[in-house]
C-alpha cells in the first residue's frame, strides 16, 4: 500500500569526477543495473507517494535512465547553484503542499536495501525527529562527512571532510548521505543555507545544524551494515560495491537451494532467477534476466546474458546471449549462441558451434565445428561436422530450412535460401544450392583424379618428396 506520508528524493546531479569517465557516475553498473537503477528499485520498494530525481550533469542520459528504471518518477533539473541543499530545494518545489517525511537518497549508494531504509523511517517516526541521519562507523573515515555529537550524545551538526578541523577529522562516525526530514522544517531551513564552505556549495548537511539551532530534535540511526551505506566515488569503490552485491546475491541463491561450487568466481546479476537444484560451476556469469530451471547445470567458464535454460539442461564453456535452451538439452563445450537461438528439448549444440537466429528442434544435434544462422532445423535431425549455413549473399540474409529426421554429411554448405525435406540425407562435402525433396539423397561430387608422381616432379627435395620416394622404393622391393 502506498505510503502517502512519504516522498523520496534521489540526488543524481553530480558529475563524479573521480570516476574519470565519460559515463555519468550514477550510470556505472553493478549487478546488471546502474547505481541509479539500484537506488530507484529500492525507493520503489518503499512504495512512496512520490519519487523525485534531481539531475544536472549529462542531464539527458540520466533522465533517460530514470525513465527506463522508474517511469513514474519525476525528473527535476538543478540550476547553476551547486550543492546538495540546492538539489533538495529544487525537488521540494514539486511538493508544495506535502507535509509528510522526505527521504533523501544518493544515487551513488546502491547497496542499501528496503529493509534498512524501512528501519530508518521507523526510527525517525518513533522519535518524532525533525531529521534523522543515517550514519556508519568506519576504521578509516577519510573523505566522508563526520557526524559531530554534543555532550549528551545527540547530533549537533555534520561537517564535510574538507571543512573539518583536526579534532573533527578524528571522528569515525560518518554521514552516509541518507536522511529523513519532516517536510515543513526542511523547507523552512533550506532557505537559510549559505555557501560559506570550502567548496562554495549549499550543503544539505548544514540543515542539521540549523535545525538544532532552532531547538528541533535531530537523530542519527546507525546503519546495520556500514559497507552497504557507503557511496561509490571511484573505480576502486565501484568494484568493491560490485563484489559485495554479488556476494549477497550468490548467498541468497545458495540459501534458496542452488549449488554454487565457487562463489568467488561466480557472478549473478540481481535480475537473474535460478530454481532449486541448479548447479553453477566455477567461473560462470549469469547476467541480466537469465532464468535457469530446476536441475540444470551451468559452467564452468560460461557466460549467459538474458537466456532461458530448461530443466535438467547442461551448458558447458559457453557464451550465450538471448538464447533459449530446452529441457534436457546439452550445449558446449566452446559453443557460441548468439541472439535468436532456440534449442529444443534434448537437443544438442556441441563443440565449436556458432548459432544465430536459429531454431533447432527437439532431439536435433549440431555436434561440432559448424555455423547455423538464420535457419530452422526440425526435430530429430543430425547436422554433420563442419557444416556451414551460408545465409548472407552480400546484401540480404536468407533462411535455410532443414526438416525432421534429416541426416547431413560432414563438410556441407547450405546456400540459402534452401530447404532440405523431412528424412533427407546429404553426402559428405556437398554444397546444397537447390531444395532437397523429402527422403532424397543430395550428393555433389566429381570423379577423383590422381596425378601420379606430381610431388616428385613439382616439389623435389621436400620432406614430402622424400617420403613419397621412400614409399615408392619400398613398393618396388615388395614387387621384386
Amino acid at each position: 500500500m502506498t505510503d502517502r506520508s512519504l516522498a523520496v528524493v534521489v540526488l543524481a546531479a553530480g558529475q563524479g569526477t573521480r570516476m574519470k569517465s565519460r559515463t555519468p557516475k550514477v550510470l556505472h553498473r553493478i549487478g546488471g543495473r546502474s547505481l541509479l537503477g539500484h537506488v530507484l528499485a529500492t525507493a520503489g520498494a518503499l512504495d512512496p507517494q512520490r519519487v523525485i530525481v534531481v539531475v544536472r550533469h549529462e542531464r539527458d542520459l540520466v533522465a533517460a535512465a530514470v525513465s527506463d528504471a522508474a517511469p513514474a518518477a519525476v525528473v527535476v533539473d538543478q540550476d547553476e547553484i551547486p550543492g546538495t541543499g540546492r538539489a533538495v530545494q529544487s525537488a521540494l518545489a514539486q511538493l508544495p503542499d506535502f507535509a509528510g517525511d522526505v527521504l533523501v537518497l544518493s544515487a551513488d549508494v546502491p547497496l542499501l536495501d528496503a529493509d534498512a531504509l524501512g528501519a530508518l523511517l521507523a526510527q525517525h517516526r518513533r522519535g518524532d525527529a525533525a531529521a534523522t541521519v543515517l550514519s556508519a562507523t568506519l576504521d578509516d573515515a577519510t573523505g566522508y562527512g563526520r557526524v559531530i555529537r554534543d555532550a549528551d550524545g545527540g547530533v549537533a551538526r555534520i561537517v564535510e571532510h574538507k571543512d573539518a578541523d583536526p579534532a573533527e577529522l578524528l571522528v569515525t562516525e560518518i554521514n552516509a548521505g541518507v536522511y529523513v526530514f519532516r517536510a515543513g522544517p526542511l523547507r523552512e531551513h533550506l532557505e537559510l543555507v549559505g555557501t560559506a564552505n570550502a567548496q562554495g556549495e549549499r550543503y544539505l548537511t548544514d540543515v542539521v545544524g540549523l535545525l538544532r539551532a532552532s531547538r528541533l530534535p535531530v537523530a542519527a540511526a546507525s546503519a546495520p551494515d556500514a559497507a552497504a551505506a557507503l557511496g561509490v566515488n571511484d573505480r576502486v569503490q565501484l568494484a568493491d560495491a560490485a563484489a559485495r552485491l554479488n556476494a549477497r546475491t550468490v548467498k541468497r541463491w545458495q540459501l534458496a537451494g542452488v549449488t554454487v561450487l565457487d562463489p568467488a568466481t561466480t557472478w549473478i546479476d540481481v535480475d537473474a532467477t535460478l530454481a532449486p537444484d541448479v548447479t553453477v560451476l566455477p567461473n560462470t556469469h549469469i547476467l541480466r534476466a537469465t532464468a535457469i530451471a530446476e536441475g540444470a547445470t551451468v559452467g564452468p567458464d560460461t557466460s549467459l546474458v538474458d537466456c532461458e535454460v530448461g530443466e535438467g539442461a547442461i551448458v558447458t564453456r559457453t557464451d550465450a546471449t538471448l538464447a533459449v535452451i530446452g529441457a534436457g538439452a546439452s550445449v558446449g563445450p566452446f559453443a557460441y549462441l548468439r541472439p535468436g537461438t532456440e534449442l529444443g528439448d534434448r537437443g544438442k549444440i556441441g563443440t565449436f558451434v556458432e548459432t544465430k537466429n536459429a531454431r533447432i528442434g527437439g532431439r536435433s544435434k549440431v555436434p561440432h565445428l559448424s555455423y547455423v544462422g538464420d535457419a530452422e532445423v526440425g526435430e530429430g535431425a543430425n547436422i554433420g561436422a563442419g557444416t556451414i549455413v551460408a545465409n548472407y549473399d552480400g546484401v540480404a540474409k536468407h533462411r535455410t530450412e532443414v526438416g525432421d529426421e534429416v541426416r547431413t554429411g560432414a563438410h556441407n554448405v547450405f546456400v540459402a535460401p534452401v530447404r532440405i525435406g523431412d528424412g533427407a540425407y546429404t553426402g559428405a562435402g556437398t554444397v546444397v544450392r537447390k531444395d532437397v525433396p523429402p527422403g532424397a539423397l543430395a550428393v555433389v561430387s566429381g570423379s577423383q583424379r590422381n596425378v601420379e608422381g606430381w610431388v616428385l616432379t613439382h616439389r623435389p627435395g621436400t620432406s614430402a618428396a622424400q617420403a613419397a620416394e621412400k614409399a615408392a622404393h619400398g613398393s618396388q622391393e615388395e614387387d621384386g
